[in-house]
């Protein structure tokens, strides 16, 4: 069986499109260019403490890119690895037999850029749900997941 699904199977690698940050983050980079702009105005009674905001804003929004940028989804014949983190990284393994049920789901600033979320429900005890942020609207992951987990189960049998 193992080998079959290797060789069916190539390996899917996936990592949120960079537009997701811009859609989480929206409100946060909107306060932070606010606060840089108010910071730049000398007339402005406590212009420093703006500016200080804005410069620890900005480091949180740096590290909330990186670390959307580092997530790493695999999907090989048997599991959807997920690889997250910036300064220690953890893998996250779903066995793809597990998988009961989907949903896809697109905010307004989603459809705008064209992506959405795909959540992923299993039986699993440690990622019983599994949120794939940012995937390009055109990307049909669920079929692609569904196929793989219809094999193995008949595979199986």
């Amino acid at each position: 069986m193992r080998e079959g699904t290797i060789l069916r199977f190539r390996t899917i690698f996936l990592q949120p499109h960079w537009l997701q940050f811009i859609i989480n983050e929206l409100p946060s980079i909107l306060f932070t260019g606010s606060c840089l702009i108010i910071g730049g105005i000398d007339e402005i009674p406590f212009a420093h403490l703006f500016l200080i905001v804005a410069v620890v804003l900005s480091l949180r929004l740096l590290y909330a890119f990186v670390y959307l940028r580092r997530v790493e989804y695999r999907i090989n014949g048997e599991q959807l690895i997920m690889e997250h983190g910036v300064f220690t990284r953890r893998s996250d393994y779903l066995e793809l037999y597990r998988i009961v049920d989907f949903n896809e789901h697109r905010t307004i600033l989603q459809q705008i850029c064209g992506l959405k979320t795909i959540t992923i429900y299993s039986g699993d005890r440690s990622n019983p749900k599994l949120a794939i942020l940012g995937v390009k609207n055109d990307l049909d992951l669920v079929s692609l997941i569904r196929e793989r987990g219809e094999y193995i189960m008949e595979s199986c049998t």
